[in-house]
């Protein structure tokens, strides 16, 4: 799977095949549906199957202290999606250049000129152009009058819900990573810089890596089972986001204790790690020893956890 962050002399492999135009935000469910499509009518086509998402996401230029945090960095969004099947995704530079296009100028430029695409799929949500006036129904005019198929996705619906990025991103807010993994195509996952902390989970036992420079939305604070990705291997995790009450800190800090680590310490390093299910939330304790106890018992249910989610059982 090829990722591109620019258009210039694209690969003519590339061109002719089938596009899926979008924020692709957490890769979930729904979008897999319209991936799916997308598969089907690039085969149809004979060419490749490509996604056309943005970076960084069009509100953070437009509405800037209204533009949603992100599920997703870039990187990420294309290992996801390339899970998928998709042949290629382009994360388009964002600029007001672009936004300032108008739909029939967006359509000419990158969907006919720049893709030359033979199909198109998405949902029914869809807007493109300055100031989101190509609705679907435009679209639907431009690729019968440019003869490029269309097929729009109906929605996934689960729970009597649609499956979207906001409702992922409601949850991951909420803390119910369980819910939103049942919605997501892979667990939530976050990434953060190793720093030096206070040392103290180290001294009782459960030393932790410290996250700094989180670029995606946290989950609300308390403590999680998960799995930490390291040098190519996995470890299980217990997270915890949030202050330290025990010790008089309320700081919000996000912390990974590698269940089993003997490696060397991890710092200045980039680390990942995935949010399987919520344990508890942040709570104030009578003394180490009860703190340690806990600490035990989070340990326990976050190894179950992780065994869980690697056996499927």
């Amino acid at each position: 799977m090829k990722l591109l962050r620019q258009v210039a002399n694209l690969p003519s492999e590339l061109r002719g095949g089938a596009v899926a135009i979008g924020n692709f935000d957490g890769v979930h469910r729904g979008h897999a549906r319209i991936v799916s499509r997308l598969m089907e009518k690039s085969r149809e086509v004979g060419g490749a199957a490509v996604v056309f998402t943005f970076d960084p996401h069009p509100a953070r230029i437009l509405r800037p202290s209204e533009a949603p945090a992100p599920l997703t960095w870039t990187d990420r969004k294309a290992e996801l999606l390339a899970a998928l099947g998709v042949d290629a995704v382009i994360a388009y530079p964002t600029d007001e250049a672009l936004l300032a296009r108008s739909a029939d100028d967006f359509f000419r430029h990158i969907v006919r000129e720049t893709l030359d695409a033979r199909a198109m799929v998405e949902g029914p949500n869809f807007y493109f152009g300055r100031g989101r006036a190509g609705t679907i129904d435009v679209l639907r005019q431009l690729t019968e009058q440019a003869g490029i198929a269309l097929d729009v996705v109906e929605p996934l619906v689960e729970g009597g819900q649609i499956v979207s990025s906001s409702r992922v991103r409601g949850l991951i807010r909420d803390g119910d990573v369980g819910a939103a993994r049942r919605l997501l195509t892979e667990p939530y996952r976050i990434r953060g810089m190793v720093v030096h902390g206070a040392g103290r989970g180290a001294k009782l036992g459960f030393g932790t890596a410290n996250l700094n420079a989180i670029d995606t939305l946290l989950p609300a604070v308390g403590v999680y089972a998960g799995r930490a990705f390291v040098n190519n291997a996995v470890w299980p995790a217990a997270i915890n986001i949030g202050p330290n009450p025990t010790f008089g800190q309320g700081d919000l800090k996000v912390e990974a204790h590698l269940l089993d680590w003997d490696g060397a310490p991890l710092y200045g390093q980039p680390l990942e790690v995935d949010f399987l299910a919520r344990l508890r939330g942040v709570e104030k304790f009578s003394g180490v020893e009860a703190l340690k106890e806990q600490l035990a018992r989070d340990s326990d249910a976050a190894r179950r956890a992780y065994e869980h989610e690697s056996t499927g059982a």
